[in-house]
């Protein structure tokens, strides 16, 4: 418990805001919890959200020491007072999480605390009572794999070290199959193939840029594909990642004459369609193990898929995914 004094620059402040500027971490909606069910009291005893507070009042806090803390990356999850989460699978080592687009995965993709997949994540599993950051002393829920805010599809969460390390070890010798769907302008010809180029990332405009020939300090990209159908100009591709690179099915399919729908970034935006951000889903994933995969070898085989990607149903809805 932990007790705070009122002083005379924060009188009149109703109680529910002078909480969220002296316990930031708390989440508005459990901290109306706490008042009302009395683990926040006001001078011994029972406020409301709104009353208003006096210089010299005592407030009573019966809540956990990690809400106490400065708000930083590490304790974002705390500000998540009902986690969001579309679950594909899960089980006591990893979390695979259908992410959906326009949410970011990490803070560094500029989103604020509490408001990215892997705070989401966190928070789901610190209320499960799966994860004690006080006891884990250094490991947390990690991301093994990030896909871009405006792409949606599943993301892996390791839920312990060793298999952390495990998949990182496995997504970087391509022991992981990854599909995505998009839908591009036009028809790729043929209907079957694999594009393939030269990819040189510029940091500060934050975009890639494709080329034929290798270019000082740019990296092999290949992307094999499949035309599933086309009609009205469009075409629903499934794309398998060979290399990972950043916006790589993006700048690639820009590259070859066929822009993403959407992808004011890498093509133009069709004002036909209704569609702010790039028609771009990581629909589907297989655990291809050739190697051990220690605590994850039962996962060797298995193969992942969302129910639902919503521009296959208004664009394709005769395709089955």
């Amino acid at each position: 418990m932990k007790e705070i004094t009122v002083g005379p620059n924060d009188s009149g402040q109703r109680l529910d805001r002078f909480l969220s500027k002296a316990v930031p971490l708390l989440p508005a909606s459990l901290a109306q919890k706490y008042i009302r069910i009395k683990r926040i009291k006001l001078n011994g005893a029972r406020g409301e959200r709104d009353t208003r507070l006096k210089a010299g009042d005592v407030l009573q806090l019966y809540i956990n020491d990690e809400f106490f803390e400065k708000p930083r990356e590490d304790n974002a999850y705390l500000t998540v007072a009902t986690p969001k989460l579309t679950i594909v699978y899960e089980d006591e080592n990893i979390l695979l999480a259908d992410k959906r687009p326009g949410l970011a995965v990490h803070p560094h993709d500029g989103a604020e605390y509490g408001r990215t997949l892997i705070d989401h994540i966190q928070a789901y599993l610190y209320q499960k009572k799966e994860w004690s950051p006080r006891g884990e002393n250094s490991f947390a829920p990690a991301l093994c794999n990030r896909i871009d805010r405006n792409t949606g599809g599943i993301v892996i969460a390791a839920k312990n070290a060793e298999t952390l390390r495990i998949l990182n070890q496995k997504i970087k010798d391509r022991e992981l199959d990854k599909r995505y769907l998009a839908v591009v302008e036009g028809t790729p010809k043929p209907a079957k193939g694999s594009l393939t180029g030269y990819l040189f990332k510029d940091a500060k405009k934050n975009r890639v840029f494709v080329t034929d020939t290798p270019q000082p300090g740019s990296k092999s990209c290949c992307t094999n594909y499949q035309v599933l159908e086309s009609r009205g100009g469009l075409s629903l591709v499934e794309c398998e990642l060979i290399t990972g690179r950043t916006h790589q099915i993006r700048a690639q399919f820009a590259h070859a004459g066929h822009p993403l729908l959407g992808d004011g970034k890498y093509g133009k935006l069709d004002k036909r369609y209704d569609r702010t951000y790039q028609a771009l889903y990581s629909y589907k994933l297989t655990f291809q193990f050739t190697t051990d995969a220690g605590c994850l070898e039962y996962l060797n085989g298995k193969s992942f898929s969302v129910e639902n990607v919503d521009f296959v149903k208004e664009y394709f809805p005769n395709v089955k995914i």
